[in-house]
């Protein structure tokens, strides 16, 4: 398995950045793929998720500025983020094959991780 994330940066308050990770090595579209985001000093969270059928999941802290999507085709997961904020700095990484609970946090002992993409929020 291999996902590589880009389209990382730096953005002012407010807004926008797109994120993709290109999968390879597994069958990709029978995964879910999901997102999750580490802020310095802090642990793990889960940002969104996109399973199989092309439904969704978001944490509450980002429902209504990020969209997940997903191009089977490409074997290809984005996530465009939004009016985005200064707490939204973190490295955020692509993961795969392990369950997305929200009330567990993500942790890199499951499941396949890219290597992460550094988003800074700052004016």
């Amino acid at each position: 398995v291999q996902l590589v994330e880009s389209g990382g940066g730096l953005a002012q308050p407010g807004g926008s950045l797109r994120l993709s990770c290109a999968a390879s090595g597994f069958t990709f579209s029978i995964w879910a793929m999901a997102w999750a985001r580490q802020v310095p000093g802090k642990g793990l969270e889960w940002v969104s998720g996109i399973y199989r059928d092309g439904s969704t999941w978001y944490a509450s802290s980002v429902l209504g500025r990020f969209t997940i999507s997903r191009d089977n085709a490409k074997n290809t997961v984005f996530l465009q983020m939004n009016s985005l904020k200064s707490e939204d700095t973190a490295v955020y990484y692509c993961v795969t094959k392990t369950p997305i609970i929200a009330t567990m946090a993500p942790t890199k002992s499951r499941g396949s991780w890219g290597q992460g993409t550094q988003v800074t929020v700052s004016s």
